[in-house]
């Protein structure tokens, strides 16, 4: 006797969250599009030699990816907590993705679409020091760190909670692991 879908989502919520969350990160987009031109693709070239249009495009899927993993979460999860774990899920599975063997799937779009999902104060707070750092002296490196390092004091001074505090710190660890 198989229980029916919603009796799965209740019993088995975050499991699933996590793991559609996962399948959503490690959608390497720019890998795929490179493919279809007969192009390799490594995921350390510059997006752009794709061509303008395939790149927007990587873009935007990889924007959407993230938002998309968020909205599944919460609604396999029944609860946002379900939908920051499928997020923390798909930024570490867009930095690790299977599809490329364990390596990063491109931009940091697609965490940067989970936050704005969760919450875009915390995407506009922690990328307050990291803008700061990119204009003054146009170094990606730094730029990354602080955001990452930011990430977590953001969720602290916007209050969101245990959970919240939890979901940065992972998505931080997802944005500086591997070390590029």
């Amino acid at each position: 006797n198989v229980p029916s879908f919603p009796a799965q989502v209740e019993n088995g919520g975050m499991a699933a969250a996590l793991r559609a969350g996962y399948l959503m990160g490690s959608l390497p987009f720019a890998f795929w599009f490179a493919a279809l031109q007969g192009k390799a693709w490594s995921g350390r070239e510059p997006l752009w030699r794709l061509g303008p249009v395939p790149a927007g495009l990587v873009l935007l899927l990889d924007f959407a990816k993230g938002v998309f993993a968020v909205a599944l979460g919460e609604f396999l999860g029944r609860d946002y907590t379900g939908g920051l774990a499928a997020g923390a899920a798909a930024a570490f599975a867009h930095a690790l993705s299977p599809w490329l063997g364990l390596r990063r799937a491109g931009s940091l779009l697609a965490p940067l679409g989970v936050l704005f999902a969760v919450d875009p104060r915390l995407l506009l707070l922690a990328g307050l020091p990291a803008g700061v750092l990119l204009l003054a002296g146009r170094k990606a490196h730094p730029a990354l760190l602080a955001f990452a390092l930011a990430l977590p004091l953001a969720a602290l001074l916007l209050g969101g909670g245990q959970a919240h505090l939890l979901f940065a710190l992972a998505l931080s660890l997802a944005l500086l692991w591997p070390p590029r």
